[in-house]
């Protein structure tokens, strides 16, 4: 019997059922019995038929037909019955919507697990999860769903790609148990969106984690090289399809958080610190010899030529110092096997890769006549200390002389050719022109400017990810410093010109009251004994009378309690002139926040002035121009004067980065103003939702601390957005000219 009429049989025996279901039928069937035997398609079908008739519709039976014959394939034909019953169980609680969340990640679980025993503990996990968290009625009857069984499944592929099972169960024990009454908090927990689950995670991988060896390798550098750097750590956590390498910049050296133990070709273990051993010996030898060169008449090919060469270069410069590092580069490097690329791939990573296996291993066993070749003219180079421009040069001609007429196939083959401790050298290009590589686009993050000695220390901000619904954590890196100051004449100047607006905001801020604590007496329950009332309650009780219980007394308050931050978009569009207007967004903002600052000073309100503006995720800048303390003088007139458009627009955290100063003032009312000209957007970001989303999220954290955010736009354009991040809480002025009249009284009507 053929396919063919093995998949009309199958299509028989599984008769009518959903449309959608009946409409891809024959392509399921078709893959499934390329993985299935004869009696694990009637399995396969038996089970779909039941998840079919579960009552949720056609989209269970769906994903169960096309996930259920990769766990069999991985795990066993028991695999199928597994997930069928689980299915069945999740759908006999009121949890039914996590049936499909549990079958798309089945067949993820079962490839990282690739045992039916440990598929079996995961499956346990998931049922213990849902009953223990699912509420019920006296113990006995659920009524509603479990708050976060669905957020659970969805984080499985992060969790199991970190964790073993065994440290999934103390994960999700540490959920159930730390959150027994608190559906939100188990939904953050699980949904990996509080801070505690990337505490415990971090726990729970098995590994050598940098934060607790950082003082040793500090000196391992130090005896090793003669010399200090600091450290930037990032996460592997989010980055399951490409994840980062190693990299230099002039902040530092930029590396892993956590490193596991590795197997090596010849069977031994290598320990995750001698990994990092190996990292830093590569990276510290390239900030030594490694000299920077233009790299934009380079092909995609000839940069990852001239980029191997000098990881080599600097590997032999750093074993004629230290010559025990030999054996540790080779237990890390593969050593590819010659001859491996299919014809009709493209095999210039994987010659590459065997070319620097050859140079550090003299006993590499490779023919290749042009490998031999390049190998000598390699070590002559070498001995003639020559620099990073002619092995560079020595790399093109490599290409030329190796080139295959498979090397134009869009199939790379990239078995046995990473080099697990070697960086992206983008230390080793400069680019005249910006760069239009896309593969080095795609894989390497922009490097941030070079950073003002005054800043503070970067603070670090976690960013919405809308589109995996979860925070990447401390993915944006914040600089603040103090705005440098020019000549607060220029202020006064534009408060003298706007003379008869003072005069008008003058009498409206007449009408505001100052604060003041008002006692409201005569009452039962208050913050504080009224002695007077109490002691005549006292009386009247000796006398055998009635006393009177409302002994008590609280205070309210009566006049003004409000603390203001002015967050301004400093951006490069502030530069540009609005249409109709002579001035540019600049020049009226100053002007604006000129005598929003006069109007503030005159109620005696708290005000901060911040501004901001980015240059990718690792560089949002954000500038003090007056703290809520200092009074409103020339020093904040000066700063105001200094103001200039730079640069782009990351609104999420500098928004999180102001409510953190705002949130702690004692003030009962905190008011957020954010003026801006623009969208939301930065040089790193291709997805115009994105930052929009984050945004959103970030103002939704302002709501929850009790802040309440208002916009100011100076876009035309703004409705199209600007209600998807603030909601009602914002006004769009079409005439920019009028700014400076609208940003005070809108603060007087918003705090009146």
């Amino acid at each position: 019997m053929n396919l063919t009429e093995k998949v009309q049989q199958l299509r028989a025996e599984l008769g009518r059922t959903f449309p959608a279901v009946d409409a891809v039928f024959d392509e399921l069937a078709a893959s499934a019995l390329s993985k299935l035997t004869e009696k694990g398609a009637h399995a396969w079908l038996k089970g779909g038929k039941l998840i079919g008739s579960l009552g949720r519709g056609a989209e269970p039976m769906l994903v169960f037909l096309e996930e259920a014959p990769e766990v069999a394939h991985i795990i066993g034909l028991e695999g199928i019955d597994r997930i069928k019953d689980m299915a069945y169980q999740i759908s006999r609680t009121p949890n039914s919507d996590a049936i499909v969340p549990f079958l798309q990640t089945a067949a993820c679980a079962a490839r990282r697990l690739e045992d039916l025993e440990q598929f079996d503990h995961y499956l346990d996990l998931v049922s213990r999860l849902m009953h223990e968290t699912t509420p019920s009625v006296h113990g006995i009857v659920a009524m509603h769903p479990s708050p976060c069984l669905t957020d659970f499944l969805r984080s499985v592929p992060s969790l199991l790609q970190h964790l073993s099972v065994g440290g999934l169960k103390n994960w999700v024990d540490y959920g159930i148990k730390g959150y027994p009454n608190d559906p939100q908090g188990q939904s953050d927990y699980f949904a990996l969106q509080s801070v505690e689950a990337q505490n415990i995670l971090q726990r729970e991988r098995h590994g050598t984690l940098l934060v607790d060896h950082e003082r040793l390798l500090d000196l391992y550098l130090k005896g090793l090289w003669d010399t200090e750097t600091t450290f930037h750590p990032y996460s592997l956590l989010f980055h399951e399809i490409r994840k980062p390498k190693p990299y230099l910049d002039k902040r530092g050296i930029h590396l892993p958080d956590v490193y596991s133990d590795l197997e090596t070709g010849d069977g031994r273990v290598l320990a995750g610190i001698d990994r990092y051993r190996a990292l830093l010996a590569h990276l510290v030898a390239h900030q030594r010899w490694t000299s920077p060169i233009i790299g934009d008449n380079f092909s995609p090919f000839q940069r990852a030529a001239a980029e191997v060469f000098e990881d080599i270069r600097v590997d032999l410069l750093a074993i004629r110092e230290w010559p025990g590092l030999r054996r540790l580069f080779l237990a890390i490097h593969p050593h590819p096997t010659e001859n491996a690329v299919p014809k009709d791939h493209c095999g210039v990573f994987h010659r590459l890769s065997q070319f620097s296996r050859a140079m550090l291993d003299p006993a590499h066993g490779y023919t290749d006549p042009i490998l031999l070749e390049f190998i000598s003219r390699f070590h002559e180079l070498l001995d003639q200390d020559a620099d990073t421009a002619e092995f560079s040069r020595l790399a093109i001609q490599w290409v030329v002389r190796s080139r295959q007429d498979s090397d134009r196939s869009v199939h790379l083959y990239l078995e046995e050719v990473d080099v697990d401790y070697r960086d992206d050298n983008r230390h080793m290009w400069q680019f005249i022109e910006p760069e239009e590589d896309e593969l080095s686009a795609d894989t390497r993050e922009p490097e941030p400017e070079e950073i003002d000695d005054a800043s503070l220390p970067p603070c670090h901000y976690d960013e919405w990810d809308y589109k995996n619904q979860l925070y990447r954590p401390d993915w944006v890196c914040l600089y603040e410093r103090l705005h440098p100051g020019d000549s607060a004449a220029k202020i006064d100047a534009l408060l003298e010109k706007h003379t008869p607006l003072i005069k008008r905001l003058q009498n409206l801020i007449d009408l505001l009251k100052p604060q003041n604590k008002v006692r409201v007496r005569f009452q039962e329950e208050g913050t504080e004994l009224d002695l007077d009332i109490a002691i005549r309650s006292l009386i009247d009780y000796r006398a055998g009378a009635q006393p009177d219980p409302r002994i008590n007394m609280s205070h309210r308050t009566d006049g003004r309690s409000i603390a203001v931050s002015l967050l301004l978009d400093l951006s490069v569009s502030i530069n540009e002139k609005p249409p109709g207007s002579q001035q540019t967004i600049l020049d009226l903002s100053q002007e604006a926040v000129s005598l929003l600052g006069w109007a503030v000073q005159q109620t005696g309100d708290p005000l901060a002035i911040g501004g901001f503006h980015s240059n990718s995720r690792h560089e949002v800048r954000y500038y003090h121009l007056k703290g809520y303390s200092e009074p409103w003088g020339d020093p904040v007139k000066s700063r105001l004067a200094a103001m200039q458009g730079n640069m782009s627009t990351r609104m999420g955290a500098a928004l999180r980065h102001a409510g953190r100063g705002l949130s702690s003032q004692t003030a009962e009312k905190k008011l957020m103003l954010i003026l801006t000209d623009g969208r939301p957007h930065d040089i790193d970001v291709k997805d115009e939702a994105y930052l929009i989303h984050d945004a959103r999220m970030a103002v939704q954290e302002l709501d929850t601390a009790g802040i309440y955010p208002y916009c100011i736009s100076l876009d035309p354009d703004a409705d199209d957005y600007v209600s998807d991040i603030f909601g009602k809480q914002y006004i769009v002025i079409d005439r920019a000219e009028r700014l400076p009249e609208k940003l005070p009284e809108l603060f007087i009507k918003l705090t009146q």
